[in-house]
C-alpha cells in the first residue's frame, strides 16, 4: 500500500485550495504562497464523506486571519468532509505545509500513515495540526486527517475570516453538491459570530 485518503474538513474541502499544497501557489483570499509537494500529481480520486465528531474554529491563522477549522472526533456531532486519495508522501507534505514547514525527504509522517495508528490517534508534536486521527478505511486504505491536540472545549472559539469561510463553502458545494446557501448555513452554525476582542 502506497496511498492513503487525506480527509479534509476545513479549507481543503475546496480543490483549488488543496492544489496549492500539491502544485504550489497562494489560495484565493490567502496571504501566503505554499511551496507545493515533492510530488505535484493530482489526487487519484476524491469522495464526499461524513465523519462522526464536530468541527470548531480557533486560533489565529497567518494565512487567512481569524480562526481555522479543527476536528474533535470525541465530541458528538456530524462533520461534512472530503477524502482525497494521495500518496503517503503527499499526505506528509500537506501536513508539513499546514504547519508552515517545507516538505522534506524522510519525513517520519510518510512511514507513520501507512501503519495502523495505535488507538486511532497519534500526536506528532504540540502544533495545531500535528495530531493524526484515523477516521476509517475506504477501499482498503486508511482515511486520515490531522487536527490539534486540544478538543473543542479546550480553547476559545474564534470566528473565521470571510475568505476562509468562502473557501469552505465552495468546497462543500463541490464535494457534497449542496447549494451555496445550505453550505453557508452549515459553516455559520459551527462558527462563532463574533471574534473575541484583542488583549493589548
Amino acid at each position: 500500500m502506497t496511498h492513503v485518503w487525506y480527509v479534509s474538513y476545513g479549507s481543503n474541502l475546496a480543490r483549488d485550495r488543496l492544489d496549492c499544497y500539491l502544485a504550489g501557489g497562494c489560495p484565493p483570499g490567502g496571504a501566503r504562497s505554499n511551496p507545493g509537494a515533492r510530488d505535484t500529481s493530482p489526487p487519484l480520486a476524491d469522495a464526499a464523506v461524513w465523519l462522526p465528531g464536530t468541527v470548531y474554529f480557533a486560533g489565529d491563522s497567518p494565512q487567512w486571519g481569524g480562526g481555522v477549522a479543527f476536528y474533535d472526533h470525541l465530541t458528538p456531532g456530524s462533520t461534512a468532509a472530503r477524502a482525497y486519495l494521495v500518496s503517503a508522501g503527499q499526505f506528509a507534505d500537506i501536513a508539513a505545509q499546514e504547519m508552515y514547514r517545507l516538505p522534506a525527504e524522510n519525513d517520519p509522517v510518510e512511514a507513520l500513515v501507512l501503519a495502523p495508528l495505535a488507538g486511532g490517534r497519534h500526536r506528532l508534536g504540540p502544533g495545531e495540526y500535528e495530531t493524526l486521527v484515523e477516521v476509517g478505511r475506504r477501499d482498503g486504505a486508511p482515511m486520515l486527517t490531522f487536527t490539534a491536540p486540544h478538543g473543542a472545549t479546550g480553547v476559545p472559539h474564534v470566528r473565521p475570516s470571510p475568505a476562509y469561510c468562502d473557501t469552505i463553502v465552495r468546497g462543500l458545494v463541490e464535494a457534497h453538491g449542496w447549494s451555496p446557501a445550505h453550505a453557508r448555513d452549515y459553516v455559520d452554525r459551527r462558527a462563532p459570530q463574533r471574534r473575541p476582542p484583542k488583549i493589548s
